[in-house]
């Protein structure tokens, strides 16, 4: 297991130290390579990409027609089962609905309220609607993927793999191999797994143990964090904070370990949380990740179904919701302009896996493995946002 630098906080009372990507910087190598002579292309089971990215299955940035769009792109689009699009004929109305109350309010913590979010997703979900919306994408020939929660897998996971799924994606804030309880039928990943035709994405892990438990239960892809994004708010509600550079390096080393004890078998790590510039996709990829799950990036993108505005999924939940949503964000682009640019500003924001291929070629690397060796460092963070202001403004 992973030997982690220990501080102790109290009395006899120790804890890790952990880095978030953005208190990590990559270092160039001795040599750079054309840009022209990089691939950021990498492939989980028999399924192939030309960028690594997998898109947050959340309704604001993924319909059927963006998961589609996303795969054209050359990523991996993945539709919430137990989304607006399996739970309406027509979620249309419901997405205006939600941004005319976003548009209303503005800010951080904007309407759409909690309780409208609520409102809207205490529709159920129609097992005939998860038929037609994978039918949707897979008459369109890219890879379907289809996320469900690891509570409702074994209701609905029969509908969506008789629909034809390439991928199931199994996707929580926390998910463990095998899910205690005293009441009802419990989830074994492992038992569920064995059983299936189809490969696996299962998540989120936050340390070296959960990912390496996790990679046991015969998932192709494990997902590393809690998808903590901008509007999260899993730190106040459960006191939850994954630091996503350390969590990566963990789980990079939890599939190492994996590979030997298998005698070969590769899991996929696949990072989620606040990855939002180009910049984070690099270091993350860097830290030991395979690819990226972006959401609340891709809300700017002219696709994108909820116009600009932003919530997680479990920004609805009915007990305990963990996030907010966003005032709506002039759109930016295409969504293919903000994949692969070109970009028109400098913000890292577009364009951000031509970036990638850039940023590998000024470091040196030919493909995403190689590059999972880059060297880092431990700098001071990110500079204040008033200090880059003026630092911005001096020149």
């Amino acid at each position: 297991m992973p030997i982690r630098e220990t501080v102790e906080i109290g009395l006899n009372r120790f804890a890790r130290r952990g880095y978030d990507l953005d208190e990590v910087s990559l270092v160039p190598s001795r040599r750079t390579r054309d840009v022209d002579d990089v691939s950021t292309a990498w492939q989980i089971d028999a399924f192939r990409f030309d960028i690594p990215l997998v898109s947050s299955p959340s309704d604001a940035v993924v319909s059927p027609a963006t998961a589609i769009a996303i795969g054209q792109s050359g990523g991996l689009g993945v539709l919430n089962a137990e989304g607006l699009w399996t739970r309406y004929d027509d979620p249309m109305p419901v997405y205006r609905r939600l941004r005319e109350a976003a548009a209303t309010a503005g800010g951080r913590q904007a309407a759409p309220p909690v309780a409208l979010l609520q409102e809207v997703y205490c529709e159920p979900v129609k097992p005939d609607l998860i038929t037609a919306r994978v039918k949707e994408m897979r008459d369109a020939g890219t890879t379907t993927a289809v996320r469900i929660s690891p509570q409702h897998t074994l209701q609905l996971a029969p509908t969506v793999l008789a629909a034809g799924v390439d991928l199931l994606v199994i996707q929580g804030t926390i998910v463990s191999a095998e899910h205690v309880t005293t009441s009802g039928e419990a989830l074994n990943l492992k038992e569920f797994i064995a059983d299936l035709d189809v490969p696996v994405i299962v998540g989120g892990a936050a340390d070296y143990q959960t990912a390496l438990h996790l990679m046991r239960t015969g998932a192709a892809g494990v997902i590393v964090g809690v998808g903590a994004d901008s509007f999260s708010t899993a730190d106040e509600v459960m006191g939850i904070r994954v630091p996503l550079a350390s969590a990566i390096a963990d789980a990079a080393a939890a599939r190492r370990d994996y590979l030997d004890e298998t005698g070969g078998r590769y899991v996929h790590v696949i990072a989620n949380g606040r990855i939002e510039t180009s910049g984070a996709i690099a270091r993350a990829l860097a830290c030991g990740a395979d690819a990226v799950q972006l959401g609340e990036p891709l809300r700017i993108a002219r696709d994108a179904p909820a116009g600009g505005v932003w919530w997680d999924s479990v920004a609805a939940h009915p007990r305990l919701p963990r996030g907010g949503t966003s005032a709506p964000v002039a759109p930016a682009g295409s969504l293919d302009q903000v994949l692969l640019g070109p970009a028109e500003t400098s913000d890292g924001r577009t364009n951000l896996f031509g970036a990638l291929r850039r940023t590998m070629a000024k470091t040196g690397y030919r493909d995403l493995k190689e590059f999972q060796r880059c060297d880092l460092v431990i700098g001071g963070g990110p500079l204040r946002e008033g200090a880059r202001r003026a630092q911005s403004v001096g020149g």
